[in-house]
């Protein structure tokens, strides 16, 4: 994928802040449950920063089941597009290799599809002097589900043009003072092709001027328009979760 590196890929989602608001999918009910059974506390009245917040879609989830937040962000598009669509959270520009809160202020510190863009040798060390002895930290993703037929076809096409690389997901590792506990929930939603391929689009491979990616989308959406003549998709997901709690 020519000289394209992690870093550029970091910093390109402030270029489609409202894109990927508007196209990304959300997050599943169960998510929350399951979080709330790993971690061992309701998050109801738990005090969270959701680092890597971008637009805030984790976010205004966790708020809804009463978490009191703090929205974590280096970008200053996806900033800008997370205070517009949530005026009343607070949220500082900071990144998880340097959080700028005070030793055992969390019950709870989050990290929605953006562990990955983490040194997690700075990272885990700054969640553990963040979070309170018995706070945790819950690192989760969403995964294209493969055993899907169209999804399967379609992640091929994608590394057939540009290689396996295009999708990063950097799996939590258990280390000294974290102890991860995983589990993966099913689930999907239907949309229009076009909010399809809006999400698609909102991936870093697509956003750092890849050679070819326009045209990508382009002959994706004769295809899928073929096949599915309704217009519209299911797109299935497994989220990935990943909790530690802090030992004392």
């Amino acid at each position: 994928m020519g000289g394209m590196t992690t870093e550029s890929r970091a910093r390109s989602f402030s270029s489609a802040a409202a894109r990927y608001a508007a196209s990304r999918p959300s997050y599943p009910p169960e998510l929350f449950d399951t979080l709330e059974q790993l971690a061992g506390f309701p998050l109801a009245g738990a005090r969270v920063a959701d680092v890597g917040a971008g637009t805030g879609i984790a976010t205004s989830l966790l708020e809804a089941r009463g978490a009191r937040v703090v929205g974590v962000e280096p970008g200053e598009g996806m900033a800008a597009e997370f205070r517009r669509r949530n005026p009343r959270t607070p949220l500082v520009r900071a990144d998880g290799n340097r959080l700028p809160l005070s030793s055992g202020c969390l019950d709870l510190l989050t990290y929605a599809q953006s562990w990955h863009w983490t040194d997690p040798d700075r990272a885990v060390p700054e969640a553990l002097r963040v979070l309170r002895p018995g706070g945790a930290l819950a690192i989760w993703h969403n995964d294209p589900d493969v055993t899907v037929g169209w999804i399967a076809e379609q992640q091929a096409r994608i590394e057939a043009r540009f290689g396996p690389g295009w999708y990063i997901n950097e799996r939590a590792r258990s280390q000294d003072g974290l102890r991860f506990t995983d589990r993966h929930l099913s689930w999907s939603r239907r949309v229009p092709v076009d909010t399809h391929l809006a999400k698609l689009s909102t991936h870093s491979l697509f956003l750092v001027g890849e050679p070819g990616t326009d045209s990508f989308l382009s002959d994706e959406r004769a295809l899928l328009m073929g096949r599915f003549p309704d217009g519209w998709v299911e797109e299935h997901y497994v989220v990935e979760l990943n909790v530690a709690v802090r030992e004392g």
